[in-house]
């Protein structure tokens, strides 16, 4: 598995519209299917801070409508070819897509592209609208790992967008306007800052005749308020946030640390060893200790989340609330081990056998390659999307406890505890 892995070369084609539009293109032939993918630089880390919340709310008004096309058109054109299409926003990218029979492409892409390149935010969508996604905010303002989640964020990231909620805030969507929508849509929905991902059933020269006709016809492009993300500067103590929460059964205890960007990948993906090796799975140092033997957990886990600018390492657990501060304490003890003793070479290829499985089983379907392609075209260059079990098993014990010593200090970290009132 890992020898083929290991191979992988990127194995789509990518080429540019004429205006500027960046697709991507891979046929395989024993599908019936086509996942389209469309990805815009267009997260919430474009919002000024007073636009907060614009991007993902702009993602549900993409879909009410054009001069040309109805409110509630396009849903039917897609359920009718028996598609699925849906759409999410990060603070990265804005992502929408559609999955379909092969025959349906160009049936499915045109009206896509119609949506996103003309969209036309009308005024009374625009207002029935932003009540479904305040009452997003209201449910997740009702939800404790929500809430805990936000809180980190906010305690990590104090000077950079990523603090902010993706949804934005009551207050500040009610004092929106459409006018203000469109010009964020006509500035940032751009051919240079927007990549088209077709996987599956079809041939390089019919994908390249239906993007090109399309992607072809932009909005005018307006100006809109100009924000650029300060530099987060690195944590330099521990930083700590406690919040008594009502309908919590248990505690949590979320941890945190800055990793690098995408311009750092290669030590990204070492934070990701080192997230697998301390709790994933039962024989993970963190789950072993803590929910097997002591028992002082009742579950305990860590994740790396790779982002464009400034990644996350976090390590979170579900426990009773006397139990905070003595688990608390082992995690930093088991952190100061990385960086004193390395790990060993056995221990290291069971999280490379890990982490090159999970790939490999998120390479299955067209959906699945072309959200791949897409993710990395728009935070960093298509090409590096295949080079994550390379890059992976390229590691040694050495490596892994000098990233430990560079971003996951035992004495410089958010923690936020979330406890029953």
């Amino acid at each position: 598995m890992s020898q083929l892995l290991a191979a992988l070369e990127f194995p789509a084609n990518v080429w540019k519209l004429h205006n500027g539009l960046t697709v991507i293109h891979q046929q395989i032939a024993a599908t019936p299917v086509v996942a389209l993918d469309v990805w815009v630089k267009a997260g919430a880390m474009k919002e000024p801070d007073a636009w907060s919340g614009m991007a993902h709310f702009l993602e549900h008004m993409i879909f009410k409508g054009t001069e040309d096309l109805a409110p509630g058109e396009f849903d039917r054109v897609i359920e009718n070819r028996g598609g699925v299409a849906n759409a999410a926003t990060s603070h990265d990218y804005a992502h929408f897509y559609v999955n379909a029979g092969a025959d349906y492409l160009a049936e499915t892409a045109q009206p896509l592209a119609e949506l996103l390149l003309r969209a036309a935010i009308p005024d009374a969508e625009f207002d029935r609208e932003r009540d479904v996604v305040l009452e997003e905010i209201r449910q997740a303002q009702d939800d404790p790992d929500w809430l805990g989640f936000q809180a980190m964020m906010e305690t990590v990231y104090q000077q950079h967008p990523y603090r902010r909620s993706v949804l934005g805030t009551q207050e500040l969507l009610m004092s929106r306007t459409p006018h203000e929508m469109r010009c964020f849509h006509r500035s940032h929905y751009q051919p240079e800052n927007m990549t088209v991902v077709i996987v599956g059933g079809i041939g390089e020269e019919e994908a390249r005749e239906i993007a090109g006709k399309a992607f072809d016809r932009f909005s005018d492009r307006w100006d809109c308020p100009k924000f650029i993300p300060e530099a987060e500067p690195p944590l330099v103590e521990t930083r700590r946030q406690e919040l008594r929460l009502p309908r919590l059964e248990q505690a949590r205890l979320m941890m945190a640390w800055i990793g690098p960007g995408v311009e750092q990948l290669q030590n990204a993906c070492g934070l990701d060893l080192l997230s697998v090796l301390l709790a994933d799975g039962r024989s993970s140092r963190l789950v072993r200790e803590l929910r097997e033997e002591l028992q002082l957990v009742e579950a305990i886990e860590s994740s790396f989340s790779l982002q464009r600018e400034s990644s996350l390492f976090t390590i979170c657990a579900v426990l009773e609330a006397e139990n905070v501060e003595q688990v608390e304490a082992r995690i930093c003890d088991r952190l100061w081990e990385l960086q004193i003793d390395p790990v060993s070479e056995q221990e290291l290829m069971r999280c490379k056998r890990l982490l090159c499985n999970d790939f490999a089983f998120s390479l299955e379907t067209p959906g699945q390659l072309a959200g791949l392609y897409g993710y990395y075209s728009t935070i960093a260059t298509a090409e590096l999307a295949l080079s994550y079990p390379t890059r992976i098993q390229a590691f040694k014990p050495s490596d892994l406890q000098r990233l430990a010593q560079q971003y996951l200090s035992p004495r410089r970290y958010a923690a936020v505890v979330l406890k029953p009132v």
